[in-house]
């Protein structure tokens, strides 16, 4: 069956894609000659006047299949067909009969390069549009970045390309990107009667309109060498910040449209081209793809070794505890379309736990990202209570209170008095292992653990935790929930710390080793963020909380041994009520005492801990020391069974806790540097530090084998 079918009505041959082989548009070397056949044809066809290319799909395009992308095995080759693609493409709008972009719901990469390449761009009001290469290590290859600039300028293309954001389709009629937006019901008719339009004379030129700030600030900026050159320069500093330079498509993305700013379109179309075939057989890309790829398998699993199971989405649910993590998980719930009940113990919790919910939101529409009656009904979805009214017909009751055994336990008991039968208790602990938590309730087959992470709307992972007695049915509809909140959910074995928990623990401890033993805090950080973390992993005590921190270490000795203790380090800090961020004393400057720009280490902290800072050592010693940590640990929850598979380990560490992503997570990190060389340098320090560094035995016999975790 053919991708394009076309009607011709009155004039205008409205010509629809549906490929037939799968549930989204995607651009393929079907697509692609399939679409230029329709072009000679609709050219070729007197009766036809003018074009509207559009979707029979949910989706306009979503990019190209990354089957496409995989096939591609050398730079030469795929700078080739990438100008193919491209000026292919650019024949929509440069035919003797105008071509305009009916646009449905999303148009992303190069979806969105096709629609810019039509004479007009027409879109539904719910319509995103966006270029999210960079986020699988590569750049737009069909001059897609470049049309962005025609249309609104080198600063917007840069946000775009570098970001990987999408627009909505106001935001984008308003920066240029658009040329109308009407409601989805008569988007084909508006398409119909743009592209009509555009087959009249041009009208004569009118007088030309003052200048507005934005036309000043392009002709001072982008449309001059020398702001240029201010503007480009300014990107660099900040994108190399940001990415330590680990990720090349940044840098070839500013060249690019650098390229095109100085010596224009064709110019910039050829480096284009050069650029994507080398990023497409880089390691950075391939990595990235990788998880591309786990993210999409894992839409699709349910959890269970039943992929048949089919259950029900729940629709109402309630949370206990309006703090940040009740909060944070009823706004993710009532964004998603479900009903919430929030319960705190008091008016001034539930009134927290209300307020915050609402300035998430407000700062929404402050963005322009919904609009005001979209936040009110959304809104509407949430109420709450200080009593247990309104939890007799909820779905599902995500308990979010203080990490205490016996306040959960009793809050357990409480609840499930009144709910019905079927409803499943979830507990958004981070440590404290679920079956423990289920020996309070008369139906542990439905407690489970749903582990959040902290903000919960811009954290992307959910851990789900089953426990020894949890059913399939549970487990499945835990999962079903998580990613209607829009979360990438991993299903782990119950044990203490589960997984992300567990190896964010060792990682931790040997930031303190080091401190313990006179590494500068700043010199730690700053070597860990070098090798890709967000943030180093003294400075993530501080956010975590040191109280927290502290809470949990004796927990993980009791049940893992003497290998996961903590050094001395943390019970002086919090004897000394220095909590981190939440109390504005830790390891770094807080309040009056913070400057602006870089954080600033607490001198007083050494002092303190008794220790003089100056150890000089590699900051390949700090970054494998504490990254080795962590991977070793992964490797343990893989061999013990907490985690189902690699590719869970990979993305529970990446989306849980920012193990670098060009690295691949773990266990695909240990695949490229190689099983035995890690073995090698886990052996290493085990000569040097004792038992901490214990080498997992799955590590060992990987590494005997010369095996690799990940088999494609």
């Amino acid at each position: 069956m053919s991708i394009f079918t076309v009607d011709v009505q009155g004039a205008v041959a409205v010509i629809t894609m549906d490929d037939p082989d799968g549930s989204a548009n995607t651009i393929t070397e079907a697509f692609a000659r399939e679409l230029l056949a329709v072009m000679e044809r609709v050219n070729a066809d007197v009766a036809v006047r003018a074009c509207v290319l559009r979707s029979a799909k949910r989706d306009f395009v979503v990019g190209a299949n990354i089957s496409l992308i995989q096939s591609l095995k050398t730079a030469g080759e795929t700078e080739s067909k990438t100008l193919e693609l491209a000026r292919g493409i650019a024949r929509l709008g440069k035919g003797p009969k105008p071509f305009v972009a009916a646009v449905n719901g999303q148009a992303l990469g190069g979806g969105f390069e096709l629609a810019l390449a039509c004479n007009a761009l027409v879109a539904a009001a719910e319509a995103k549009l966006g270029l999210p290469e960079v986020q699988l290590g590569l750049l737009p290859a069909a001059n897609g970045l470049l049309r962005v600039a025609d249309r609104a300028g080198l600063q917007v293309a840069i946000d775009l390309g570098l970001t990987g954001r999408s627009v909505r389709a106001s935001k984008a009629k308003k920066l240029g990107l658009a040329d109308e937006v009407c409601p989805q019901a008569i988007l084909l008719e508006v398409a119909k009667a743009k592209a009509l339009a555009l087959t009249a004379p041009a009208p004569k030129e009118k007088t030309r309109r003052a200048m507005s700030q934005e036309d000043l600030v392009r002709m001072a900026l982008e449309r001059n060498p020398a702001g240029r050159a201010i503007l480009f320069k300014k990107a660099r500093q900040e994108t190399r910040k940001k990415t330590q330079r680990h990720y090349p498509a940044t840098e070839r993305i500013l060249d690019v449209l650098e390229r095109y700013g100085s010596k224009g379109f064709a110019a910039a179309a050829e480096l284009e081209a050069k650029a994507f075939g080398e990023l497409v057989v880089s390691e950075t890309s391939r990595q990235l793809v990788g998880i591309f790829l786990a993210t999409q398998a894992l839409k699709k699993d349910n959890g269970t070794t039943n992929p048949k199971l089919d259950v029900k989405t729940p629709e109402r649910i309630g949370v206990l505890g309006g703090g940040l993590m009740g909060g944070g998980i009823a706004y993710v719930s009532i964004g998603a379309g479900i009903d919430v009940r929030l319960k705190d113990k008091d008016d001034a919790g539930v009134g927290r736990g209300l307020k915050y919910v609402r300035e998430l939101l407000d700062g929404r529409v402050k963005k322009a990202q919904i609009t005001r009656e979209e936040r009110d009904q959304t809104f509407a979805r949430l109420s709450g209570t200080t009593d247990l009214s309104g939890f007799k017909n909820v779905d599902v009751v995500v308990e979010a209170v203080f990490e205490d055994l016996d306040l959960k336990h009793r809050v357990l008991r409480e609840i499930e008095a009144v709910l019905r039968p079927d409803c499943i208790f979830a507990s958004n602990t981070s440590s404290i292992p679920i079956g423990r938590i289920a020996e309070a309730s008369k139906r542990p087959e439905n407690v489970v653990g749903m582990h959040y992470f902290s903000p919960v709307h811009k954290m992307p992972l959910l851990e789900v935790i089953r426990a020894a007695k949890t059913s399939d049915e549970v487990v499945a509809k835990a999962v079903a929930l998580g990613k209607k909140q829009g979360k990438t959910v991993i299903v782990v074995r119950d044990g203490v710390g589960f997984y992300t928990s567990r190896i964010l623990a060792p990682y931790m401890n040997e930031a303190a080793c080091l401190l313990a033993e006179g590494i500068a805090i700043e010199t730690i950080d700053d070597a860990l963020v070098s090798w890709g973390w967000p943030i180093g992993a003294i400075q993530l005590l501080d956010e975590v909380g040191l109280d927290v921190v502290a809470h949990v270490g004796p927990i993980m000795v009791q049940a893992f041994g003497s290998r996961l203790t903590p050094p001395k380090v943390m019970e002086q800090l919090v004897a000394d009520d220095r909590k981190g961020r939440k109390n504005g004393r830790g390891f770094y400057r807080y309040g009056k005492g913070a400057t602006k720009g870089k954080k600033a280490a607490d001198e007083s902290v050494y002092a303190l801990l008794g220790v003089t800072p100056g150890t000089k050592v590699p900051p390949e010693e700090i970054q494998m020391r504490c990254g080795l940590a962590m991977v070793n640990e992964a490797i343990r929850c893989l061999g013990e069974g907490i985690l189902r598979s690699p590719r869970d380990g990979d993305i529970g560490a990446i989306f849980g806790l920012g193990f670098p992503p060009f690295r691949g997570g773990p266990f695909r990190y240990v695949d490229s540097v190689g099983a035995e060389e890690v073995l090698r340098r886990v052996e290493g320090y085990e000569k040097r530090f004792g038992e901490r560094f214990s080498p997992a035995p799955l590590l060992v016999e990987t590494a005997r084998k010369g095996a690799r975790f990940h088999q494609e």
